[in-house]
């Protein structure tokens, strides 16, 4: 992963959530790529929030120039959280992403709104931490995968994303999240999936809204970035350019290569 120092062009830092690692932004990093952009797909550790964002926040300080950062599903507490404090990061995109405030845990807001397949379909696999104590990993049955998680996508592909899923810990489903960027006022904007069977439409409207998010909706399910990577893109576009004060924007190396807005529809 090459990085030259730069102090205008943005840097994209793509953060995959859990059950998933950042081959799935193969679409986006390719047709950022193509357009000048430099492009990171972060391998988020999937194992609690505290210490997967300090993580992520140690990576950054390590980018010149602005940071544009985008987060899946789980990628988005990480995030969030990651950028509070950090000056260089300009804008929060998040696809199908989690937004809750301080304090608030993924379950919480579950409980809160009806509709996710997510929860009867965890399989918890014990194990040991290196300090001795217990946890578990969080795994998605097989035989669910496809309608919990990627209910737009061929059963074949399904089935490989759930053969390929990373586990996720317990303690970063039933962790609460420390103090989040957007609150602070980082700008923000927020991919929604209409048919969404994780996180529940209108459990994800009430999360960008309140953080004053700009919303795209797609029919979607909670992969919107692998069955509508064109609408994903775009929307990190957007975000870019509407931080175009702030950083270097590259001029499209083949207007051939821009991705469609065909999917996006802003709310």
């Amino acid at each position: 992963m090459a990085i030259q120092p730069d102090d205008t062009t943005p840097t994209i830092v793509l953060v995959h959530g859990a059950w998933a690692d950042a081959s799935g932004f193969d679409r986006q990093i390719r047709s950022l790529q193509d357009r000048g952009f430099r492009t990171v797909g972060f391998a988020n550790p999937l194992r609690g929030l505290p210490g997967d964002a300090t993580y992520l926040a140690e990576f950054l300080r390590t980018l010149p120039g602005p940071i544009v950062l985008v987060g899946h599903s789980y990628g988005g507490m990480v995030i969030s959280v990651a950028a509070t404090g950090n000056a260089q990061v300009k804008a929060l995109v998040y696809l199908n992403g989690w937004m809750p405030d301080e304090g608030e845990t993924q379950l919480q807001l579950l409980e809160r709104f009806q509709g996710s397949l997510v929860g009867p379909a965890i399989r918890p696999v014990p194990f040991t931490r290196p300090d001795g104590s217990e946890d578990a990993d969080l795994y998605l049955d097989a035989e669910a995968f496809h309608d919990a998680f990627a209910g737009d996508i061929d059963e074949a592909t399904a089935k490989a994303m759930a053969a390929a899923q990373r586990p996720f810990a317990n303690a970063a489903f039933t962790g609460p999240s420390g103090a989040p960027a957007w609150k602070a006022g980082t700008r923000c904007w927020y991919l929604l999936g209409t048919e969404d069977n994780a996180i529940p439409p209108a459990l994800q409207r009430f999360m960008a809204e309140r953080a004053n998010a700009t919303i795209v909706e797609v029919p979607a399910s909670h992969v919107s970035f692998v069955s509508q990577p064109d609408a994903a893109t775009q929307l990190i576009l957007q975000a870019v350019e509407a931080t175009a004060s702030a950083v270097a924007v590259p001029e499209p190396r083949s207007q051939a290569d821009q991705p469609s807005t065909s999917h996006a529809e802003p709310v």
